[in-house]
């Protein structure tokens, strides 16, 4: 696997293609989860080579579906990695599992290994994060240009419900994540009651 070829490729292209009011789903993002990945995998004791190649390779291509599509975009990501990754010296298999981790990342998750299980926390990382509000706030703008919330204050509900549905799902990501995330959760209450 040239995995170094395969990661410049889909960042080269992020680059040049996405769209620039992605002001959460940018590059910062797809860096973001490959550093979250790894320091999961490392918390969670993998150092399987293949296992570590495959789960940065997925956190690199798991949003390049939105140089496609907004909504589907784990899809359009999967068929871009089916497409390419061959090039690059990955098998059908390894492929595959890619794929599924992509695919797991698809909200509400649904991770079925510990792999997938992995990205998913990587790709939420920031929600038990000090800096949590900042990244936030950069969601609201990319939904708010695409009319999809209207307000601060619908978003604060919006991003009520999710805390309250979202789990992570490795044990060293409830360690790490869990206590600053409920803080999160009810600075949101407490904030949108004021209103």
């Amino acid at each position: 696997m040239q995995i170094d070829k395969a990661e410049q490729y889909v960042l080269e292209r992020l680059e040049k293609e996405l769209d620039p009011t992605l002001f959460y789903h940018g590059i910062h993002h797809t860096l973001d989860v490959v550093q979250a990945s790894a320091e999961i995998a490392a918390l969670e004791g993998i150092t399987d080579e293949e296992s570590l190649t495959l789960l940065r390779t997925a956190a690199f291509y798991h949003d390049s579906g939105f140089m496609d599509t907004y909504q589907g975009h784990e899809e359009a990501g999967c068929a871009l990695a089916r497409e390419v990754l061959p090039g690059f010296g990955y098998t059908e298999g390894q492929i595959g599992a890619i794929c599924g981790m992509i695919m797991a990342t698809k909200i509400p998750q649904s991770p079925k290994n510990m792999l997938e299980r992995i990205i998913c926390d990587a790709d939420l990382d920031y929600l038990g994060r000090d800096d949590f509000e900042g990244i936030a706030a950069t969601l609201f703008e990319e939904l708010k240009v695409r009319d999809m919330v209207e307000d601060i204050p619908a978003w604060d509900a919006v991003q009520v419900r999710f805390l309250e549905a979202h789990c992570y799902w490795t044990p060293s990501e409830q360690k790490r994540r869990d206590a600053t995330k409920e803080q999160h959760l009810q600075q949101l209450k407490n904030g949108a009651r004021a209103l």
